[in-house]
Formats: C-alpha cells, sequence, structure tokens
C-alpha cells in the first residue's frame, strides 16, 4: 500500500527553502518519490501468488473467475492506493469495502492463497486506522491460520506461511510511513528554522542600521549645524568642519555596508574618539576615559554599543552641558547633566542594545540620576569584579 503525499497548501511557508536547498537534498523523497514507488510495485507481487494458488485449485470457467477476481483487487488496489495518497476519504473507504468483498471472493478460488490479498488489505487497513492497527493484523493473521485448517474441503492445515506474510508486510508498511511522517516533519521543522533565520537576520540588520545610522546621522546633523554657523559668521573653520562631514557620511555609508553583510563591529575606543568629537561639536563638556585596558577583551564591542547609543542619546535628548562615561571591569556608565529625558520615541535604540547586552547575559539600566541628570548603565558578569563599584 503507497503512502499519503502532502496535502495542497502544505509546506507552503517552506517553498523558498525547497527552492533553495540543492538538489537531491530532499527529505521528503522517502513519501514521494522512488522509494514509495518500489513499495507501490512489491505489493502488486501478492495478487500475482494469489494467481498461482487459482492455477493450483481451479480449472476451466471457474479458473477464470479466479483471475478475474485477482486482476480486479490489483486494480482496486492501485485505486485505492492513489485515493490515500490524495485523502479522498470517501472514495477510500468504498475501496476498502470493495477489496474486502474481493479477498473473500477469492477464497473459494485460491484457498489459503488468497490471504496473501488479505495481507494487502490489512496493510492498507492499518494505515487508515493506526490505533485499531494491532487488533487488525492479530485477526488477519488468526484468519489465515484458521480458516484453511477449519475449512476442510481444502485438505490444508493452518497457512503459516501466509500468516507470517501478513504480519511482517504490515510491519514494513507501518514502519514505512513512520519514516515519511518523520521526514516530512523534518522538512517542516526546516522550514521553522529558516524562518526564525531569517527573522533573525532581519532584527539584526534593523538594530544594526538604527544603531549606526542613528549615531551617524546625529554626528552630521550637529556637524553641519555647526558648519552653517561658523560659515554664517565668515569663520575659515567652515570647510573644515564641512569636510569632516563628509567624511562622516562616507564612513556611515561604509558602516551600513559592512552591517548588512554582517562584519560591523563596534570597538570601545574607536566609539570613545568618535563620541568626544560628537560631544565637543555638540558644545558638551566630555569626560572620557582615556583607557580601555580594564574591560576585557571579550566585553569591549558591547561596550563600545553602549557608548554609541548613549552619547547619542545625550547630543539627541539631554540638553546637556556635561557628560561623563564611566568604565569598569563589569560596567559602563553613561551620565549627563540634562534637563531632559529621552523622548518616547528614543527608545529603539535602548531596545536593540538590552538584546546585546542580554544576549551576553548582562543587564541595562536607564532612568534619572541620583544628582540629576540621566545615567545609562550596562552591567555585565566577569570574573573580576574587583573594579566594580
Amino acid at each position: 500500500m503507497t503512502l499519503p503525499g502532502p496535502r495542497a497548501g502544505v509546506g507552503v511557508r517552506g517553498m523558498d527553502e525547497q527552492a533553495a536547498r540543492p538538489p537531491g537534498d530532499d527529505p521528503q523523497r522517502w513519501a514521494l518519490g522512488w522509494r514509495r514507488g518500489v513499495l507501490l510495485t512489491g505489493m502488486l507481487a501478492y495478487p500475482v501468488v494469489t494467481a498461482v494458488g487459482v492455477a493450483q485449485y481451479a480449472t476451466g470457467a471457474a479458473a477464470v473467475a479466479g483471475y478475474a477476481i485477482v486482476a480486479a483487487f490489483g486494480v482496486c488496489y492501485l485505486l485505492a492506493a492513489n485515493a490515500i495518497r490524495d485523502r479522498a476519504g470517501w472514495r477510500e473507504t468504498v475501496l476498502f469495502a470493495v477489496l474486502s468483498v474481493l479477498f473473500v471472493a477469492a477464497l473459494p478460488f485460491a484457498h489459503e492463497f488468497a490471504f496473501f490479498l488479505c495481507a494487502v488489505l490489512v496493510s492498507g487497513a492499518a494505515l487508515r486506522l493506526p490505533r485499531r492497527a494491532p487488533v487488525l493484523v492479530a485477526a488477519g493473521a488468526l484468519a489465515a491460520l484458521i480458516v484453511p485448517w477449519a475449512v476442510r474441503p481444502w485438505h490444508t492445515g493452518p497457512a503459516w506461511l501466509e500468516a507470517i506474510a501478513l504480519v511482517f508486510t504490515a510491519l514494513t508498511v507501518y514502519a514505512f510511513a513512520e519514516i515519511a511522517g518523520s521526514n516530512r516533519a523534518l522538512v517542516e521543522a526546516r522550514a521553522e528554522v529558516a524562518r526564525l533565520a531569517r527573522q533573525t537576520e532581519r532584527d539584526r540588520i534593523a538594530r544594526d542600521l538604527h544603531d549606526l545610522l542613528g549615531h551617524s546621522l546625529t554626528v552630521i546633523t550637529v556637524k553641519s549645524g555647526l558648519a552653517r554657523k561658523l560659515a554664517t559668521a565668515g569663520s575659515p573653520r567652515a570647510v573644515d568642519e564641512i569636510t569632516e562631514v563628509e567624511q562622516l557620511s562616507r564612513q556611515a555609508l561604509a558602516d551600513v555596508r559592512a552591517a548588512v553583510s554582517g562584519y560591523r563591529e563596534a570597538t570601545l575606543a574607536g566609539e570613545l574618539a568618535r563620541g568626544r568629537e560628537l560631544l565637543r561639536a555638540a558644545g558638551i563638556t566630555a569626560r572620557l576615559p582615556t583607557s580601555t585596558e580594564q574591560v576585557p577583551p571579550e566585553h569591549q564591542e558591547l561596550f563600545g554599543w553602549a557608548v554609541r547609543e548613549g552619547l547619542t542619546n545625550v547630543v539627541r535628548h539631554a540638553r546637556a552641558g556635561r557628560c561623563t562615561v564611566t568604565l569598569t571591569p563589569a560596567s559602563v556608565e553613561i551620565h549627563d547633566d540634562g534637563t531632559a529625558s529621552p523622548a518616547p520615541g528614543a527608545g529603539n535604540g535602548l531596545a536593540g542594545l538590552r538584546e546585546r547586552v542580554a544576549a551576553a547575559g548582562g543587564t541595562v539600566a536607564a532612568g534619572p540620576g541620583k544628582n540629576g541628570g540621566w545615567v545609562l548603565r550596562v552591567t555585565v558578569p566577569t570574573a573580576d569584579r574587583e573594579g566594580a563599584p
């Protein structure tokens, strides 16, 4: 008996994964490929063996009738296989009923050989009714043993060979169905993993672009404003500021390309240097560390992202005159003396930062400082917390 294929519409979510999969790398081949055809063809051997029984026990018109019944069984079996594949419930029921009638009709002509047809019938029924499979197989095997022995005119004993063939055929078909189901589940799981991977990559790109462009565009905006004021005053420094704006724009473009490619990294020393220039251009007194050696290498990049986000928010929202960055092996803190809190729309960057910090097992705290202003603090677990306040 054959196995049901996927329902129409099932697996649509994984079509793009299947399209991208290398040729031949398809776990569903167990359910949809040549193996199912081999099983289907192999089951046709049982009607052929039954025809041998008809030739042994019937002659003349009786033999012709027996051959016709066996042939009809083979045709109905093929139709039932297609009905199971298409999940045509009413067709399955009708065809299995016909198969049952043909099996009983074949008994007078093929005697115990007819139970090879019962093996096909029981195997298919076990697929349709898996919870009743043990009962169906046991009933078929007992019938193969009892009927030939009980019908005295046949002059045969229990059909041990037919009973064994029935049991092992049903077990083989059932095991094949389990493998096919497992492979379909595997395909669905792979499609879900691929979908989650794509979503994770989208989130990463969105987070990186926000962090990169938010900081870069803030610097460009501040420096452009400064250049405009200097140009209005006729200061030659305006050209220098515009030159830096051009350089920043080029760097922002390179950062965006790197973020999309997945190779963008933020270094703590680099972010402190850029932050110092940003605060200077914004007219904010910067108190930033001159060394990052106390921060373990595994936290340098994470603290760099924290400094970038914190200083960008200070320039954008704080209206501050002074900003201080404090480093320890386990934490980084950005504190300003501003009179304004971050705007409600400023939460995307902090959300991205929280994701990064949570991935490292750390925490983010953001809120008003004890002595006024605003404090952003990132804390991570470290083996040496002696420098932590």
